[in-house]
């Protein structure tokens, strides 16, 4: 991916440190060394507690390199949802960043058996050992590996409910970054872009559409850990930002920050928006404001992630683009069927960037990938005559909180967990910011008193922020069907 770019060109800029290819070469080189002499090899499931900075981009490559998986988790996480997914996929090797540091230090590694050594990136950490003071072993050499080797393991609310570690295949990867930068596209990334690197690289859209297309044409990213719009425009000022991936919350909040002069996003020939429904009214003041076209996408974490996108054609408000090149794409009723031109159907998605399935986890594989390898989105959508994809529904239950998925099985379970809870239910609503907000809905047992505060409090201790409810409503009963099963549409 980074192999035979000028040494000289920059890579990755990160807090204001510029790399160059012919550096990170050397440091990814020094860092799959040390990897090798600890004992990592081919297989071993390493995890990246890492921010958005430099030694992500370092030890995710070294862990490619050593034929290891990588797999990203958010490093401001809970302790407890961190054990979990350590325990989920078998980690034998974890590395710390800075901002993880604080969640580490409470997390008991005696409950991940297969955890063998903790390495922390920066700095210093009780039980760790400092990722420099690895002995560097002899030079090791990048091993060669199938497009069906395993890559990646990514956690995704997908679309079969609770959490699963997505399987993401070499080839999945380099698939879907030929497939979404086609150098014959009008506005294809090149190595003289400078990209706006804010989408977490935890998330697959910041993985492998920021940093696999930044680092597969030789371009550079500039790496940003936290959004804030007043310094994001000065970073694409400073930095002659020419590519601004996002999600709708970061546009909706560049769109209404009145300070923004109408210049501030004049060196951006190519800004685009995906994880979420961007709202018109968004799209439409970012143009009328400062000129420019948000050129919107859709695609998810089983896609490795981009189906479709507005960018190299015409934009057309509320549509998430055409369909990419080498990705096959069905609307379907529900028995299967192609529907009628113009009718909405349910997206089938099929081509070498869809997954390999969940890990460990065959039924919910079977239920979303077809015999003949369609992957079923849970996604409604209809068709123009020119082929332009309009989404007009989702997967049944999602929500979606600043482009992330949350789906309410996984917060019901843990509020279900409080003493006193006798049923919850969790639904998401509108917000002005990140599209959505969780709700929560909760059924005391007769005679107890539960506080709201206490019960959000108890969610963030085992659930990544975004995923805890920003609101608990305490009900006498909840909406049932005849069969007992909770009738989420109708919580308001």
């Amino acid at each position: 991916m980074i192999e035979g770019h000028p040494a000289e060109h920059v890579a990755v800029i990160s807090r204001g440190r510029e790399t160059t290819y012919g550096s990170l070469r050397e440091q990814v080189a020094n860092t799959r060394s040390r990897l090798a002499a600890l004992g990592v090899a081919d297989g071993d499931r390493v995890a990246l507690l890492i921010g958005n900075n430099r030694h992500f981009v370092v030890s995710y490559l070294a862990v490619l390199g050593v034929g290891g998986v990588a797999v990203p988790l958010n490093p401001t996480s809970p302790a407890n949802e961190i054990e979990r997914e350590l325990v989920a996929v078998g980690a034998t090797t974890v590395v710390v960043g800075p901002t993880a540091v604080p969640s580490w230090r409470s997390v008991e590694q005696h409950r991940v058996p297969s955890l063998r050594h903790v390495i922390v990136a920066e700095g210093e950490l009780a039980g760790a050992v400092a990722l420099d003071d690895l002995p560097l072993g002899a030079p090791t050499p990048i091993v060669d590996v199938s497009d069906d080797h395993l890559a990646v393991l990514i956690f995704t609310s997908g679309t079969a409910g609770s959490p699963h570690a997505a399987m993401l295949s070499h080839g999945n990867l380099r698939a879907n970054i030929a497939q979404a930068n086609d150098g014959d596209t009008v506005g294809a990334m090149v190595a003289s872009d400078v990209v706006y690197g804010v989408l977490p690289m935890f998330h697959i859209f910041g993985l492998n559409v920021v940093l696999g297309i930044t680092l597969s044409v030789g371009a550079t990213v500039v790496l940003i850990q936290r959004f804030d719009p007043s310094t994001a425009l000065e970073t694409i000022a400073k930095w002659g930002v020419t590519v601004v991936p996002g999600a709708p919350p970061m546009w909706i909040a560049f769109s209404t920050f009145d300070d923004a002069p109408a210049e501030a996003f004049a060196t951006v020939r190519n800004a685009s928006s995906g994880a979420a429904k961007m709202p018109e009214e968004a799209t439409r003041r970012l143009k009328e404001r400062f000129g420019i076209e948000v050129a919107e996408g859709y695609g998810l974490t089983e896609a490795s992630p981009i189906v479709t996108s507005s960018r190299g054609v015409a934009i057309r408000v509320g549509s998430v683009g055409k369909v990419l090149h080498g990705i096959e794409v069905r609307l379907v009723d529900d028995s299967g069927d192609d529907v009628l031109d113009s009718d909405a159907g349910e997206i089938w998605v099929r081509g070498p960037n869809v997954f390999r399935g969940y890990l460990d986890d065959a039924d919910s594989t079977s239920r979303v990938l077809t015999p003949d390898g369609w992957l079923r989105t849970g996604d409604i959508a209809v068709t123009d005559p020119d082929g332009y994809l309009y989404l007009i529904d989702r997967a049944k239950d999602l929500i979606i909180v600043s482009g992330f998925n949350v789906y309410p099985k996984e917060v019901e379970d843990v509020l279900m967990e409080y003493p006193g809870v006798e049923e919850v239910g969790v639904i998401g609503v509108p917000h002005p910011h990140t599209g959505e907000a969780v709700k929560a809905f909760v059924m005391a047992k007769d005679g107890v008193h539960l506080d709201e505060d206490a019960l959000i409090d108890h969610c963030l201790d085992e659930l990544a922020r975004y995923k805890c409810p920003s609101k608990i409503l305490f009900v006498d009963e909840l909406p049932r069907n005849v069969s007992g099963k909770l009738l989420r549409r109708e919580l308001m």
